[in-house]
């Protein structure tokens, strides 16, 4: 999978409210026209529900803090 930055992320969920699913942002994604690895690594995302888009980065890239 090709790597993905928190750039390409931010751009693909642009819109988004939230709470929101990981299948809702997905679909946003693609409705933005993101790139089918941000669109998969969305919906393969372990998280089922996001409060806001710090969840969403923690999630995509495995943040640890």
């Amino acid at each position: 999978m090709a790597d993905i930055s928190p750039i390409d992320v931010q751009k693909a969920l642009k819109g988004a409210e939230y709470p929101a699913s990981s299948e809702d942002l997905a679909s946003l994604a693609e409705s933005n026209g993101a790139d089918d690895n941000v669109v998969e690594k969305l919906r393969s995302s372990r998280s089922k529900q996001y409060d806001g888009p710090d969840d969403v980065q923690k999630a995509v890239f495995g943040s640890g803090s």
